[in-house]
């Protein structure tokens, strides 16, 4: 029997960042930068570069969750983008390996510097979403990310949720959790909140309305133009702000 590698999370790291600064592109940088109002600070790999790499780490080496998820901390606080991009890349490649644990190692990468809406919403897109249909977590389990002093943390919760929304999740128990996020700081937050809502609204509209109704007068606007958007002009005038 052939005995595959078994690397540890310093080694991972260290392909990782090697196989970036060998293959960066300045111009894609130039090109991708226009999508990210935050700085976008990357090599300049193309995403079918990185996958390629990926999916030879994978064939050549065993790795485990843990060895992943150390490894993306150290990306991650490294702050390059592609480098990020591969630990999310080999986590999402093993969705049978994933458990709790897996979960609360996610929550430290939110912590230790996913910095952008793009490594945000493929995390909560294709792999939170995984936990979810799963039922390895429960919406409940995201209730301290609310709170989260990471802004893309507390924007993941209503993101992560949609595609568990819509497969039939009770819209309510949803509507409940995410709430302390209408009164949000951040615009990231504002803009999955928004999207959250609009997806709420094709499925649930009679509570969703209600819902946006009791916030129209308080709620960031941004929040309401993106959850109403889809509507009618004729309903959207019932989330306009009251005049005082």
């Amino acid at each position: 029997m052939i005995s595959i590698p078994v690397m540890n999370e310093h080694q991972l790291s260290a392909e990782i960042n090697a196989f970036c600064s060998t293959h960066g592109d300045i111009a894609l940088v130039k090109k991708y930068s226009r999508y990210f109002k935050e700085e976008y600070n990357a090599w300049g790999v193309s995403r079918e570069l990185l996958e390629q790499e990926c999916a030879g780490i994978l064939d050549n080496n065993d790795l485990i969750p843990e060895v992943i998820l150390r490894a993306g901390d150290h990306l991650f606080r490294n702050g390059r983008y592609e480098e990020g991009s591969m630990a999310l890349c080999l986590l999402r490649s093993i969705p049978k390996k994933y458990d709790k644990t897996v979960f609360q190692g996610i929550a430290s990468w939110f912590e230790h510097g996913v910095n952008n809406w793009a490594h945000c919403d493929a995390i909560c897109g294709d792999i939170l979403s995984v936990f979810l249909k799963k039922s390895i977590i429960v919406p409940i389990d995201f209730s301290d990310w609310v709170t989260s002093a990471s802004r893309f943390r507390r924007r993941a919760v209503p993101v992560s949720l949609i595609k568990h929304l819509k497969s039939g999740a009770e819209c309510g128990q949803l509507l409940k959790l995410t709430e302390p996020l209408m009164m949000d700081k951040e615009r990231v937050v504002h803009q999955g909140m928004g999207w959250f809502l609009r997806e709420a609204w094709k499925i649930h509209p009679v509570l969703t309305e209600d819902f946006l109704y009791k916030w129209k007068d308080t709620a960031p606007r941004l929040i309401i133009q993106y959850a109403t958007e889809k509507m009618d002009a004729k309903t959207r005038t019932r989330f306009r702000r009251s005049k005082s």
